[in-house]
């Protein structure tokens, strides 16, 4: 004989279900943004303008700044919901075959009419490179998707977002972000005239040296006068903000302290995918409940093993191979 009213109970069992499909979804990442298929080519040395050099490899390669970012999230652990566009050529299912076969959750990703976002690359034998892109069907990514993905989150999620896909698409995701409590992580990469409007709405804020100086609106001469500037910015906006530095780094503002990380010292095979792969791991890291600055190491890391391997996805790296070079 139960000595609770029937009701009572009925809303327990009703409570303890919500909980566990609430608890089910944790560790959720929402990803908005490009997905291409990379046509990448390897030269000794990149041409000036005007210049053809001759080439020594090429190869394709699943890329686009929002797949490589959700691959590497999802490689890092985390469960990743990826949101955007693919065309009606051959290239869309190659373009998305890692992402599959990594176990990320596509069903965000529409197919429209005409190509599939392409990037052409070239890459010199100390790893640097030169990118243009063809937008096609990351063109098509739109406000209606924005509203979708936050509809589909939970307060304290992470939303990861980059500049290949329309501004208006990025800043709907990223008010609706801040309505629905979703931590927003915003790469401003490529740089695009909306970068510093769309970056002041985020929480978390990713740039390279040449992307900070954009928020700067100034240049910037050396370590100690981007460090000033960032804890100035820091405290205007209160956001975190990120600076990759390649070889030296990363440093950051957060939660009113400076920190910086290092890399790994290697030789760069090709940097292609390195930053995306940094993005990626820290909403992971930051998602699964890491410590900041334990986060942002981990993402260095990954970063510059992603440096080791051609290709953007390809040289994404597991959890393992992070751990193991963490020691």
């Amino acid at each position: 004989m139960s000595f609770f009213p029937a009701d009572w109970l009925a809303r327990r069992v009703s409570d303890c279900v919500k909980r566990l499909k609430r608890e089910e979804k944790r560790v959720m990442i929402t990803v908005l943004g490009s997905i291409n298929m990379d046509l990448v080519a390897t030269v000794d040395r990149l041409p000036s303008s005007g210049e053809t050099v001759a080439g020594r490899n090429f190869a394709t390669a699943a890329g686009g700044k929002g797949a490589n970012q959700a691959l590497a999230a999802r490689r890092a652990g985390a469960h990743v919901l990826f949101r955007g566009a693919v065309g009606t050529d051959n290239f869309a299912e190659a373009a998305l075959h890692l992402l599959r076969d990594a176990g990320s959750d596509l069903s965000g990703v529409r197919t429209v009419d005409g190509p599939t976002g392409t990037a052409l690359i070239m890459v010199d034998a100390h790893g640097e490179n030169i990118i243009a892109v063809v937008p096609g069907a990351n063109g098509a990514v739109n406000e209606s998707d924005a509203a979708e993905a936050i509809a589909a989150m939970s307060a304290g999620d992470h939303l990861l977002l980059q500049l290949e896909v329309p501004s208006k698409a990025i800043d709907a995701a990223l008010k609706a972000a801040r309505a629905a409590g979703v931590v927003s992580v915003i790469n401003i990469a490529p740089l695009t005239d909306d970068a510093a409007a769309l970056a002041a709405q985020g929480d978390i804020v990713v740039a390279n040296e040449t992307e900070f100086e954009r928020l700067a609106d100034r240049p910037l001469q050396d370590h100690e006068e981007r460090k000033d500037e960032l804890m100035r910015l820091h405290g205007l906006s209160g956001q975190t903000l990120i600076v990759t530095l390649g070889a030296d780094g990363v440093i950051a503002a957060h939660d009113g302290a400076f920190t910086s990380v290092q890399g790994l010292a290697i030789e760069p095979v090709d940097t292609v995918g390195a930053g995306d792969t940094f993005c990626g791991y820290l909403a992971a890291g930051l998602d699964a409940g890491l410590i900041f600055k334990t986060a942002l190491q981990r993402a260095a890391v990954a970063g510059s093993l992603a440096c080791l391997t051609a290709g953007a996805q390809p040289s994404i790296p597991t959890a393992k191979a992070v751990d193991q070079a963490l020691g």
